[in-house]
């Protein structure tokens, strides 16, 4: 006798061929989560064997087969045609009475439950789906809000329909799936009323680099439909696995998203429309949309569920507006990054061009060629083999031709919409959420697409040169130094966290600040005195935070633990800003505030600033960012270092300083570096090393201000060599100075990066700790290696 129905909460992961993958995989969390705090709406599912049965009926499987058989699937216009007749069969063929009477019974049950307004979601689950090591996201149809019984049986047919989409045929075709083996379960879930709230999508671990220590949430106003279409470019957040499973505030970034729309139901006089969208207010579109709270309880439910299957995870969210309550609705294996392995892939530009258009990278490759601007779905078979895709956003029904594209580039979507997850699987290149790109590209202009600078992808005029290594991690051999890297970029923090590593020798602030607030810390501390211009550029940026203090504070709170994590537990040492005055002057209010200095490479920087009452409120907030990552947050890997410091008296009052400000040498196991980068410092070096726990070699300014000269004019440049004997001599004194004294010393300047043999020299010389620019790590560990 044929199964029709099961509840969800009778089904779990033994069921796949049962009630497919997402069904399944929703009968397992509410069987076994439930008692976690994992909430999942309840419901029933329509079996596979219900659905053979359906196809049974006059002979329609074997004409669906015959039909499937004469066709080429990179016939794009066959692959329409043929689909649009299969789907046609299937939405004229009746449900079998039996099946039918069994769906009246179980939505009858459903009903009965009810506490408030009913409506369910309605979605395919297919035997093949969710599997470790291939997605179906997206391929069949999912109608949300669908209300009353002879809707939900139309719509049950509709998802059967959509086995037979042509994205699902192109899918099955092209990942070697048989279509006759691959059957159709049809869930029928309560409604959450995330219309009223928000919902999104969160991977147990970076989507990008595949770091498996976070936890990464998108968040949007309304369904979840429009974050997973791409259809808005939501909120994301980054959590810390370790520091949540400690109970300490977890949240490494937060990175506002704009929002524009959302999805709630339709009127219910509204004929044959279940949802529609509209305008989000820029209100709203200044603010987070879920709170911190809501961020880690969404990242514990993550765990749970990722501790329960054993594998990374992707996860579909929604918060109900009504109850309050968060709660999964969809829940499968991660299929991109988990299966990474230990061979590292790195792209890089050889050269820089025009920069067109700019949105979220997806991946981290580079690719280029003529730019197909695609506006309308009718005309996607035009796209030609190596062409660079750009439209506005893309559905799974573009799957057919986006394995063409030598990148893609849309105007919205998230990092976790359609197109980025295709893009990550076929391993091209994306850019989501350019917001003008269709605009801004022109069709057949010559175009480089890179993902390869961080979480900004650029889109840049002209084919550019690039290369492209791979890095075999398992044959690294062993050094007698620590190979640690100068990474200033949070972006691509997780990423450079793959290569070999004992830590990050050099983390520059002014890169953290630069990058990620942009304005003069003066001029948010002084905002309301502002001139009325300045405030309205500056409003926007900092309109989802309590003040602008607090943004300051947040942000660069942000960058620190972002880094501090990706390389715990190694020791991450944090350079306090090291901003001269004609730097500070390029952020936004900078020249409110900065001098007007002749050589501000010798003036107004370093310990010298952080002392002069002026900037004093300034540093405060840098302290205040290193003690929440340090004592907060409990990333305690991150230390402190020093730049220059001119004279022994002027190290005892920064250190007093930051003692006051709550960062006290030996606390909490807190070590403070110093820059040794002017020729004082090592020649004094035993009177400097009263103060700090070790010398971190600065050989750009130590090179400069030993040969005195000024490395960024082209009349001495080529003067300038770390090698030169004097340079040698001060680093060798201040290398032997810290062994006598037992403390740490390091060199984290371009000189090693740039020249293996000075490498090799300070081998020589017993440094503990090489600092590397990420891109020449593993060219200089080698190189070191063959030196042995």
């Amino acid at each position: 006798m044929t199964e029709y129905i099961v509840a969800l909460d009778q089904t779990g992961m033994r069921d796949i061929e049962r009630v497919g993958g997402k069904n399944a995989s929703l009968g397992e969390m509410i069987c076994h989560l439930s008692s976690a705090g994992v909430r999942v709406p309840g419901g029933f599912a329509t079996t596979a064997e219900a659905f053979r049965e359906f196809l049974e009926h006059e002979g329609l499987a074997k004409r669906i087969r015959d039909r499937l058989a004469q066709l080429d699937t990179n016939d794009v216009a066959a692959l329409v045609n043929t689909g649009r007749e299969i789907r046609q069969w299937v939405l004229q063929t009746p449900l079998q009475p039996p099946f039918e009477a069994a769906i009246d019974e179980a939505y009858a049950t459903m009903v009965n439950g009810a506490t408030h307004e009913f409506s369910v979601a309605v979605r395919s689950s297919a035997t093949a789906e969710d599997l470790p090591t291939a997605s179906f996201a997206g391929q069949q149809e999912t109608f949300l809000n669908v209300r009353g019984l002879v809707e939900v049986k139309h719509r049950i047919k509709d998802v059967f329909a959509s086995l037979f989409n042509d994205r699902a045929i192109s899918y099955r075709a092209h990942h070697g799936f048989d279509h006759h083996q691959v059957a159709l379960s049809v869930g029928i879930q309560r409604m959450v009323r995330s219309d009223l709230g928000t919902s999104g999508v969160m991977f147990t671990l970076d989507t990008e680099s595949g770091f498996r220590d976070v936890v990464f949430i998108t968040a949007s106003y309304g369904l979840g439909e429009l974050v997973v279409q791409g259809a808005v470019n939501p909120d994301e957040f980054y959590v810390y696995k370790p520091g949540l499973r400690l109970g300490h505030p977890a949240i490494l970034r937060r990175n506002l998203g704009t929002k524009h729309f959302r999805m709630t139901y339709a009127d219910l006089s509204a004929q044959g429309v279940s949802v529609v969208t509209s305008d989000v207010s820029e209100e709203e579109q200044g603010r987070f949309s879920a709170t911190d709270p809501q961020i880690e309880e969404l990242a514990r439910i993550a765990l749970t569920i990722e501790a329960h299957y054993g594998r990374p995870m992707d996860i579909e969210w929604a918060r109900d507006g009504i109850d309050g309550h968060l709660y999964v609705v969809q829940a499968r294996p991660e299929t991109v990054q988990s299966r990474t392995q230990q061979v590292i892939e790195r792209y890089s530009l050889a050269q820089r061009g025009e920069v067109i258009a700019e949105g979220r990278s997806i991946g981290q490759r580079i690719g280029s060629g003529i730019a197909r601007v695609v506006t309308d779905l009718s005309t996607m078979g035009e796209l030609a083999e190596g062409e660079v895709l750009v439209t506005d956003m893309t559905d799974p029904d573009w799957e057919p031709v986006m394995k063409r594209a030598a990148a893609i580039v849309t105007n919205r979507g998230g990092r976790t919409c359609h197109a980025a997850i295709i893009a990550r699987e076929l391993g091209v290149p994306a850019v989501v959420g350019c917001g003008d790109a269709t605009v801004q590209i022109k069709p057949g202009q010559s175009v480089t697409v890179s993902c390869a600078e961080g979480d900004t992808g650029f889109i840049y005029a002209g084919k550019l040169e690039f290369s492209r290594r791979e890095i075999e991690l398992a044959a690294m051999p062993e050094l007698p130094v620590k190979i640690m890297m100068n990474v200033g970029n949070p972006d691509r923090a997780f990423a450079f966290s793959n290569l070999p590593h004992r830590g990050v020798g050099l983390a520059r602030l002014e890169f953290i600040i630069n990058r990620m607030i942009g304005i003069h810390p003066r001029a948010l501390l002084e905002y309301e005195s502002l001139p009325a211009e300045l405030r309205a550029s500056i409003a926007p940026r900092i309109s989802a935070y309590s003040s602008p203090r607090e943004f300051f504070v947040t942000r660069l709170t942000e960058g620190i633990a972002t880094i501090g994590a990706a390389f715990a537990p190694h020791p991450v040492i944090v350079r306090l800003s090291d901003f001269k005055s004609n730097e500070y002057a390029n952020l936004v209010g900078g020249k409110l505030y900065e001098p007007h200095e002749e050589n501000p490479m010798l003036g107004f920087r370093g310990a010298s600033r952080y002392l002069s009452a002026a900037f004093r409120p300034c540093f405060e907030m840098e302290c205040e960012a290193i003690r929440r990552v340090r004592e907060t947050m409990g990333i305690s890997n991150v230390e402190v270092m020093v730049p220059f410091v001119r004279t022994p008296d002027e190290a005892r009052e920064v250190v007093e300083l930051l003692a006051r400000h709550g960062l006290k040498r030996g606390h909490h196991g807190l070590r403070l570096i110093m820059m040794c980068e002017l020729p004082s410092n090592a020649l004094l070096a035993d009177a400097f090393l009263e103060y700090f726990d070790g010398f971190s070699i600065g050989s750009n300014d130590l090179t400069q201000l030993t040969l005195g000269l000024d490395r960024d004019s082209g009349l001495v440049a080529h003067l300038f060599d770390e090698r030169n004997e004097a340079v040698k001599s001060l680093m060798a004194l201040a290398i032997s100075a810290c062994r006598r004294a037992g403390k740490y010393i390091g060199i984290c300047g371009q000189g090693p990066s740039d020249h293996p043999d000075l490498a090799a020299w300070l081998l020589a010389q017993g440094i503990e700790s090489i600092s590397l620019n990420p891109d020449s790590v593993v060219e200089t560990w080698i190189a070191l290696a063959g030196r042995r």
